[in-house]
């Protein structure tokens, strides 16, 4: 049965992406002195989070002469540089009931010549102190305990030419001081060639590299090619990337940044209900993350220590890792290459199709439409389901209110992703068979809820006219599954075409997922173009699987960043996965009557789950 094709395919898809989703497992003391481990880092951790290290408190002090005692044992050149405060630093020591008085930014830093002193120096950078209310485990005691780990591999290994520049920033939590007065006043700023620095926005997850200086090709081929044996493996992507330059965020890394120097920014952000708070102790801390993070950084660092030149500034790559393993990249303008190719394997798609069927171009408009109601459904529903979790936008008040949302997050993701499985089934299923009226019912009272509850949207509003405009737009003969797969494929290579113009290295979201489909498509029209036998449907189950479980990755990661304000941005994904599952999709009406139930089901559970956040976080 095609019901059972069609959700098997969607199940190992899931599975695919959960399996690649995991952290690594850390690695014992054991481990070999050139390796990163874990478990030997966590003895840092556990010392310098044993309790909130704020600036001006007396534990600061103490963790701070543990790090320069720390960098003496490890052979390097330990310093202090003190630095002012920034008005907006003091003003948050203020409105914390503290004295700002004499306080000033005291940076780490250690130096472990290289040697060739005349070549641009690799910086490892983490900041040490804390929140006043959290041991900040995670944030940043991983990072600068992995720092130390990766020093001590490094000198493990055997020397290199470049000079290794370990920066322990402080008040990054005020308002990024340390890093400010290091860049601007310390003696060793011009000497920098690139920057890795380790942050964290949670507990655990995967380790993603989420930020680059400009023109960042150069950078990333070094990455790619250093991670390779990272423990876990390269995390990253063009579109987290682009993502995040568009936020107003920023870390130690901003400072660098703004100096047009190279290099990487690495963080987890999984768990975010230790973010800043008092759970984030060493116990609660995924050390598979620590793992994840420290392998990455030492492959990286001792990469760059060991090559004859730095990542130069060109242009910015199109890149993803694929579950982990390895990096694809290529050049901005190969993007018009696949799209055209991508194109021309529609075009063929077509032309068997309508030998075989008599596919008619209304049937493919058609197609298109639906993954344009789901595109616009996602933004309604995904609102709807996202203000059961809790206040929006202007009514998040209060830091205590942005923290509640945090650790409501991984509930609200599985109540979100549940509400966009019902429109995949829908958009898949047949909305005509499911029923219009229903379907205008349901997108209405989302819109409506939404509303009601996160105050007045015109995205939301918008959203919902097109929906429901398109859930009424008459039904007739011309809708086939050819139509609807192709036209879906039509849309996502123009919203393809459309990024490509406007920010070419986001593109590849739409135009790896539309080229595989395409090709798929046109290796069906040529295996069997009636989609009759299960022969003509295997390429299709195949890219479900694998291209489902790549964009469930992708989602995931989208979500733990823009999830509590764009929940609807999943609504991409759900259009991407249906671009290759559709085909599979049931045809009959008692499969359809099916799907409509299980949609219903998914749709109700996820808004009860969004729901249950509210009370049990």
């Amino acid at each position: 049965m095609r019901l059972v094709l069609f959700l098997a395919s969607l199940a190992a898809a899931l599975g695919l992406a959960v399996f690649a989703s995991q952290t690594p497992a850390p690695l014992p003391a054991s481990t070999p002195a050139v390796g990163f481990s874990a478990e030997r880092a966590m003895a840092d951790v556990r010392r310098i989070a044993r309790a909130p290290h704020p600036v001006g408190s007396a534990e600061h002090q103490q963790v701070q002469a543990y790090l320069v005692q720390r960098l003496t044992d490890l052979g390097l050149q330990p310093s202090l540089q003190s630095g002012a405060l920034s008005p907006a630093a003091v003003a948050r020591i203020e409105k914390d009931g503290g004295d700002a008085g004499a306080l000033r930014a005291v940076n780490v830093v250690g130096v472990l010549p290289g040697r060739d002193a005349g070549l641009p120096a690799v910086v490892l950078m983490a900041h040490y102190d804390s929140v006043p209310n959290s041991p900040g485990a995670a944030d940043d005691a991983s990072g600068v305990a992995a720092i130390l780990e990766a020093v001590r591999a490094i000198r493990a290994r055997g020397g290199a030419d470049r000079t290794l520049i370990v920066l322990l920033t402080d008040a990054e939590e005020l308002n990024l001081d340390g890093a400010r007065a290091f860049f601007s006043e310390h003696p060793l700023r011009d000497r920098i060639g690139t920057v890795i620095n380790l942050e964290a926005r949670g507990g655990g997850g995967r380790a993603m590299m989420f930020e680059t200086g400009l023109g960042n090709a150069e950078t990333i081929a070094r990455y790619a090619q250093a991670t390779r044996k990272a423990i876990g493996g390269p995390s990253s992507n063009a579109l987290a990337i682009f993502i995040y330059r568009l936020m107003p965020n920023g870390t130690d890394f901003t400072v660098a940044a703004g100096r047009e120097l190279a290099g990487i920014n690495l963080a987890f952000i999984g768990r975010p209900a230790q973010y800043h708070s008092p759970s984030s102790t060493p116990d609660a801390l995924d050390q598979g993350s620590l793992q994840h993070i420290g392998s990455q950084a030492l492959e990286t660092a001792d990469a760059f220590l060991r090559a004859p030149t730095l990542p130069q500034a060109t242009q910015n790559a199109v890149y993803a890792d694929v579950f982990g393993l390895s990096v694809v990249r290529h050049p901005p303008a190969v993007g018009w290459v696949l799209l055209i190719v991508a194109g021309l394997a529609t075009a063929f798609a077509a032309w068997g199709a309508h030998h075989a069927t008599g596919l008619r171009a209304m049937s493919v408009v058609r197609g298109a439409t639906d993954g344009l109601w789901l595109l616009a459904s996602a933004v309604v529903v995904g609102q709807a389901v996202r203000v059961l979790a809790g206040p929006v936008g202007g009514r998040i008040d209060s830091a205590d209110t942005y923290y509640t949302l945090l650790r409501r997050l991984p509930m609200l993701e599985v109540g979100v992703a549940l509400a966009m499985l019902a429109l995949v089934l829908v958009a898949a299923g047949g909305r005509e068979r499911i029923g219009r009226k229903a379907i205008v019912g349901v997108v209405a009272a989302a819109a409506v809820l939404a509303t009601a509850l996160g105050g007045f949207s015109l995205l939301v509003v918008g959203a919902a006219v097109v929906a429901v405009g398109l859930s009424l737009w008459p039904s007739d003969e011309d809708r086939t599954t050819w139509g609807g797969w192709l036209g879906l494929i039509v849309l996502v290579l123009m919203l393809g075409g459309l990024v490509q113009v406007a920010a070419p290295e986001a593109a590849f979201l739409f135009l790896w997922p539309g080229l595989i489909a395409a090709l798929a498509a046109a290796i069906a029209a040529v295996i069997g173009a009636r989609l009759t036998s299960w022969r003509a449907l295997i390429p299709t189950a195949v890219a479900t699987v694998a291209v489902g479980g790549w964009l469930l990755v992708q989602g995931h990661g989208v979500f733990l960043g823009v999830g509590t304000d764009l929940p609807g941005a999943l609504g991409l994904i759900a259009v991407l996965v249906v671009l290759t599952a559709r085909p599979l999709a049931p045809t009959s009406a008692g499969e359809a009557r099916v799907i409509g139930g299980l949609a219903s089901a998914s749709l109700l559970l996820g808004c009860a789950v969004a729901l249950a956040a509210r009370f049990i976080s």
